[in-house]
This record gives structure tokens, sequence and C-alpha cells, in this order.
């Protein structure tokens, strides 16, 4: 399949490549913070605060249990200024892909930073096989994924904001009674902490936190446009058949998701499943009339199962549209036309 022939909106750079069927949608930036603490320093808090442990613990959820310890979560001790590739390796280990830190050290690791940077450990999870998921800044979500079995990884400052000291850890656990947390941090493979000193110390990481997934698992406390952005990275690292299957859970939980019914086109394209393509690109047209990109896909692929005629509709439709795609879509269709007339001539 030609690369004019497919069209979608623009691509940034989290986006599938190789100019294949494809689509992407922007992504908001992530601020990149170097993080590289050893799990043994002090932690110097500060007057703020901490509002989200207080409501938790002064009224208990109900949709999440009262204590939770993923006791089967894998420890790795974390070198100094290495905890990115630990924390990622035992993540990586309870999703099922057993992988040393010292294997994932070159993935991840910056000499010049002394640490690791959150895009980082993103895209080496997506290398690992896994989806890597950025979870919302609420204590309430972290704790719903660990009490759903996902262990998360959290950037902590272990510092003051004027004097840094970024870590990374593994929450995998907690007990709401006695209002801990629990963590795989540094060379402790069970750190207690209070969780009012564990919101200070992930507040002043950004509330940044990630989960490493196997393709096709949704996570607990899911968004909707947050998952189908991390399906169109996890579909960029080039394995066609897991990305089907994170598309897949993502348009049986939104039927009419644009992104993931595209998406799933795109992989079974990959796949050499031009049936379930035209499927999906059918039915984003038929959920999604003004895409010109569902139009333009679906024609392709038809033109290529030999349907002319349903092609021809298709390609018209997308031309019709206009827009950024306008010049793909003439070609798709131009495409459709010189076929139609050589089928003529003979």
């Amino acid at each position: 399949m030609s690369g004019k022939s497919i069209a979608g909106p623009p691509q940034n750079r989290l986006g599938p490549g190789g100019g294949r069927l494809g689509f992407i949608f922007r992504s908001r930036v992530n601020r990149l913070r170097p993080a590289f603490a050893g799990a043994a320093l002090a932690v110097l808090l500060t007057a703020c605060a901490a509002p989200q442990s207080r409501n938790l613990l002064r009224e208990q959820p109900a949709h999440i249990p009262t204590r939770v310890e993923l006791t089967r979560t894998p420890f790795y001790p974390q070198e100094q200024y290495q905890c990115g590739p630990a924390a990622l390796a035992m993540a990586l280990g309870a999703a099922g892909v057993d992988i040393e830190p010292e294997r994932i050290v070159p993935q991840v690791y910056l000499p010049e930073r002394q640490g690791s940077l959150q895009m980082e450990l993103l895209a080496s999870a997506r290398r690992n096989q896994t989806l890597a998921y950025e979870l919302s800044p609420l204590l309430d979500d972290l704790l719903a994924e660990v009490a759903a079995g996902n262990p998360a990884i959290v950037l902590q400052n272990l510092g003051l904001s004027w004097a840094p000291r970024w870590h990374y850890a593994v929450v995998v656990g907690y007990d709401l009674t006695a209002g801990e947390i629990l963590l795989r941090s540094g060379r402790e493979q069970r750190q207690i902490m209070r969780m009012h000193t564990f919101e200070h110390t992930w507040a002043r990481g950004g509330h940044w936190a990630m989960l490493t997934l196997p393709p096709g698992r949704l996570p607990a406390t899911v968004k909707e446009a947050r998952y189908a952005q991390a399906a169109v990275a996890f579909e960029a690292n080039g394995d066609s058949e897991a990305a089907h299957a994170a598309y897949a859970a993502a348009v049986a939980r939104w039927p009419n998701n644009f992104t993931a019914r595209m998406g799933l086109g795109n992989t079974a394209y990959a796949l050499n499943d031009l049936d379930a393509a035209a499927d999906a690109f059918r039915q984003a047209a038929v959920d999604h009339p003004d895409a010109a990109a569902a139009h333009n896909n679906l024609a392709h692929v038809l033109h290529q199962q030999g349907h002319f005629a349903a092609a021809l509709i298709s390609a018209r439709q997308a031309v019709a549209l206009e827009g950024p795609l306008a010049d793909a879509a003439r070609g798709t269709l131009a495409e459709i036309e010189a076929s139609i007339a050589a089928n003529r001539a003979d």
C-alpha cells in the first residue's frame, strides 16, 4: 500500500511511523524531569497540606479494599542514579515481561543527567511489549490501580522544590487504616511510607505515575482519550499484532472512538487481514461521516480487494470532504479510476 493513498490527521512524533495507514492526534507534551536520587535520601517535608491523603483517610472510598499488597511484584535493588531502569524492570516483571534492569539501562539511562526521563521510561515500556499508560494525578486512581493488580511507577522528589532529589519507585500496596503506602524503592523491597509523606514527595514530582500493561488490558481507572493516545504510541513501536489487541480492547469499551476504530483498521491491514481492515474503516466512516481518512482508507482497501465500484464511491466521498487530506484522497481516486479503465480495456 502506498503511503500517499492512506490518510489521516497530521502526524506528531508519538504516532505510528513508516507512512503506513495512519492517523495521529496531538498528545500533550511530557514535562521532562531528570530523576536520579538514591532511595536512602532523607525526605524533607514542607508545611504544605496533603489534601488527597487527608480526604482518602477521612472517608475511605467504597470502590477499593482497605488494604492491598502486590507481593508477587519482583524486586530489583536500585543502583546509584539508576532507579529508573530498576523501577521499570519491576513493573515490566509484574506485567509478565521478565527482564533485568541491566538490559534496560541502555534504553533509558542518560549519563549526562545521571538518570532517566519519563519519556525514556514510556518508550522503553513500549519497546518491551507493554502498553505504557500515564495515570491521572489522583491518589485515588493510583490506589485503585494497585487494588486492580497494577503496580505503578511513580516519580518522587525526595528533597525540596528548590533542591530536588528525583527518584522513581514502584507502588505495590497501601493500608488505609494505617495511612501507609508500600513501595519497592531503592534497596528496600518493602518500604513503608506514611501516605501524607508520600503525597508530599509525589506532588513535588508533578503527581506523575505510569503503568505497564499487557496489550489488550485496560487500566482500572482508564480514561478514553488517554488510553487512545497510549495505544497510538504503542502502535508506533511496530508490533501490529500487539497493537491490534490494544485497539480491540478500546473498541470494545468505546465503539464510537475514531482513533481506536481507525487503529483497529490500520493494524488489521498491517496483518494482511483486509476483510477486518475494511470492516473497521467502514464502521469508522459510518460513525464519523465527515472523516476523510476513514473514507479514503476504506477506498484503498476495497480497491485492493477488487471491489472497484464500492471503492470508487468511498474515494469520491473522501475527495468531496476536502481538507488537509485532499491530495491523498485524489491520489486514491486516480488509482481506482485507472484500475477501472484498465479492466474496461481488457
